[in-house]
């Protein structure tokens, strides 16, 4: 391909010349991805293998060599940090050629974007709002109550999750299958949530889904122009399809039948919200002329932890097989320790962290701890701040799920779309106005013997006692429903022709948000620093609607507001380590119970998934690997004896160094961790190394974690089982090496 040219004739007849250099720079199987012809492929891409690359070139192949058309192109991506790198990326390889117009973005983006334009075909105009997981939480307990139904007997969160699975299988309400008197009791939850969510003009998450396939299904002249137009669909992380999301890919490629996926079975973790990794054997057999491609080579990891992660995974049946290879090395052997309780366990990590960083072995924003559940980052953020380190926590209260900055949407989303009964329940008393739940009935008395909307009334009231409405409430209810109508009416004529930042700016001026939220504590200074950070985004809208900013805020996912530039130790969960790496990482609770999850125990496809949630986290390494277990878990009080995890017995012992504290084999010894800036010592010049037992006159035996020559002395970071981790010099410690 060296040397190779694509060449695009612009609309004013200049050509624009671009070299294929970039396709030099793939080894040979990304090279054969980017490159492969029309019709269906499918790229099964090991972790790090380099997937995104492979992607971004093969959009900017299609265009620069192929001659495709920027908005002919459908590329679908999971967060929307992924699909601005990939347009970034884009735009960087084709220079002057030009790249807008591709229909870059996730399914949920995506999906929105299409029912906007095509909303005469629904039961919804292009104005809807989508209601996140609180909102969705609201209107099933609403449809439960309406219904007469006990909440205790028909948990909320429950009915939800069956209206989801029902909703991602492409199951509308009058099709939900009733077996049993709870089918039934879920049936009617289901209509009733629908018909709630159609009077607010609202959608959720898999509304989006599911009304796409109706209209592509439904709606053949529909189905044809996106099919025709797109010519070719690119889809990332295929292996984190639901069935919905498959059904949509099938249509948009039906007329060209160029689709090109890329993902990794082995990756597929996410069950529990509908994906199915068996949409890649779909594939195969809906697309039995496709083009199969490994991407084999790792750029991410060591040798030692690819061994490892092939290991565990290999366990697994009915899957391809891969051959993970990279050419940085063997690398560390993975340190393997077993702490005496839960409590040794965070410690561990926090010294070990505070070890590591102190050596110049690393920054600390390259360290990651990751486990299970996010019950066990209770215990790791409490050792972080007793050693007063700084850490951040993935997959807590996101940022848009704030109270202050959900006050602030909810009052946009009901200017954008005045219907949303759930935006005005919230804040039509907030700040206090004075409306209370007696007027507020009244005003839903008023709204239902008019046949209109909440808003309607309200802003009708808006005019003072010429409203048709005003003699149906008394003066103490009417007047600050009046005044919040005019708001309101005020707001919406200004949307019209202001920007975002300037109606942001007008609500929180008139409803005297500052002085509400900020009580003159560093609390309070927190949470309008929050909303003044909502303002901060709101810049980025200067030359877009409110519509786009409603939806970038409602479809924001935890890897999209990972915070940047903060130089300090992450705490995840496995799930939301996926796609990430670190240079750095410590993965707690390998317990059996733990990971896998005793959920899991009696279910053989959930016991596969736990293990390729381990694979995951195996894989997000990219130089060291800690695993950790504790002996015993449950609090100091009382706590319980816990067993290893089974999947700790695939990982060969010449792969791990450390030692178990229950008597498992110490693992041999593992390189140095010098400093980068240090010149690399001699054999002579370091005797203590990481994974060696070493014994102590004093604190007795240990494991050395690191060692360096500092000052003309070798230091050592040892940790034992009675005091912890000790710096120590090695000419004055007195220690013995055990093996």
């Amino acid at each position: 391909m060296t040397g190779e040219t694509g060449s695009w004739i612009t609309n004013n007849g200049d050509r624009i010349t671009l070299s294929m250099d970039f396709l030099d720079k793939l080894n040979p199987q990304q090279r054969k991805a980017v490159t492969a012809g029309a019709g269906p492929i499918l790229v099964l891409a090991g972790p790090g293998s380099g997937k995104t690359r492979v992607l971004t070139q093969r959009v900017a192949y299609l265009i620069a060599h192929e001659g495709v058309r920027p908005y002919q192109m459908l590329a679908v991506t999971f967060t929307n940090k992924a699909a601005r790198e990939m347009s970034n990326r884009v735009r960087d390889i084709l220079g002057e050629m030009p790249s807008e117009g591709i229909w870059l973005g996730t399914f949920h983006s995506i999906c929105a974007r299409l029912l906007r334009r095509e909303s005469e075909n629904l039961p919804f105009n292009d104005r809807f709002v989508i209601y996140d997981d609180d909102d969705q939480q609201r209107v099933v307990k609403g449809a439960i109550r309406d219904l007469n139904l006990d909440e205790k007997t028909y948990r909320p969160q429950a009915v939800h999750a069956a209206i989801s699975r029902a909703k991602n299988e492409l199951i509308f309400p009058d099709d939900y299958p009733t077996q049993t008197y709870r089918d039934e009791v879920v049936k009617r939850v289901y209509q009733r949530y629908q018909e709630m969510l159609k009077q607010n003009n609202a959608v959720d998450f898999d509304d989006l889904l599911l009304w796409t396939a109706h209209l592509l299904s439904e709606f053949p002249a529909v189905r044809d122009k996106y099919a025709q137009r797109f010519q070719h669909v690119l889809v990332d992380e295929f292996q984190d399809t639901n069935f919905a999301q498959y059904v949509l890919l099938k249509h948009l490629a039906a007329v060209h039948n160029n689709i090109f996926v890329v993902g990794d079975p082995d990756q597929s973790v996410y069950r529990w919200r509908g994906a199915d990794y068996r949409n890649v054997q779909r594939f195969e057999q809906d697309f039995p002329d496709a083009k199969v491609i490994l991407l084999e080579q790792n750029y991410r990891s060591k040798q030692t932890i690819l061994d490892a992660a092939m290991a565990v995974i290999d366990r697994n049946p009915h899957r391809r097989r891969k051959s993970l290879f990279t050419e940085r090395g063997a690398g560390e052997k993975l340190f393997y320790y077993e702490a005496l309780d839960d409590y040794s366990e965070a410690a561990f990590v926090v010294d070990t962290i505070a070890s590591l960083v102190a050596s110049r072995t690393c920054e600390p924003g390259d360290c990651a701890v990751m486990y299970r559940t996010n019950a066990q980052s209770r215990l790791l953020e409490e050792a972080f701040l007793q050693a007063r380190l700084p850490y951040r926590l993935v997959g807590a209260q996101r940022f848009y799920g704030r109270r202050e900055v959900k006050d602030i949407i909810a009052y946009l989303r009901l200017v954008h779309n005045p219907a949303d009964e759930i935006s005005l329940d919230r804040v039509i008393n907030l700040p206090p106005r004075g409306i209370g739940d007696k007027t507020i009935l009244s005003l839903h008395n008023a709204a239902s013997g008019a046949n209109t909307s909440l808003s309607v009334v309200l802003m009708d009231l808006g005019r003072g006692d010429a409203s048709t409405f005003w003699q149906q409430f008394s003066g103490r209810a009417a007047l600050p429903l009046a005044d919040f109508g005019g708001l309101l009416s005020d707001w919406s004529a200004e949307a019209r022709t202001a920007t975002v930042t300037e109606l942001f700016d007008r609500i929180t001026k008139d409803i005297n948000y500052q002085a509400y939220i900020d009580d003159g504590t560093d609390e309070g200074a927190e949470r309008w620093g929050n909303v003044q950070e909502l303002r901060r985004l709101t810049t980025e809208y200067e030359n877009r609607s409110l519509t786009d900013f409603l939806e970038t805020v409602a479809l924001i996912s935890d890897q999209d507001t990972l915070a940047e530039g903060k130089n300090a130790p992450t705490l995840l969960t496995l799930h939301a380590a996926k796609g990430l790496e670190f240079g750095t990482v410590f993965i707690i609770g390998l317990d059996d119970g733990i990971l896998p999850h005793s959920r899991s125990f009696d279910e053989p496809e959930a016991m596969e998934e736990e293990r390729r949630l381990f694979y995951v986290g195996l894989t997000r390494a990219k130089d060291r690997l800690y695993l950790l277990r504790a002996l015993r878990r449950g609090g100091r009080g009382y706590a319980e004896e816990t067993i290893p995890s089974r999947y700790l017995d695939d990982i060969p012992p010449e792969l791990l160094a450390g030692k178990a504290r229950g008597g498992r084999a110490a693992r041999s010894q593992t390189p140095t961790w010098l400093r980068p800036d240090a010149a690399p010592a001699t054999e002579t010049e370091v005797r203590f190394r990481a994974g060696m037992r070493v014994q102590h006159p004093t604190w007795g035996e240990g494991i050395v974690l690191n060692s360096r020559l500092q000052d003309n002395d070798e230091t050592v970071d040892v940790v034992f089982e009675s005091v912890g981790i000790k710096r120590l010099a090695a000419s004055l410690a007195k220690l013995t090496i055990l093996n």
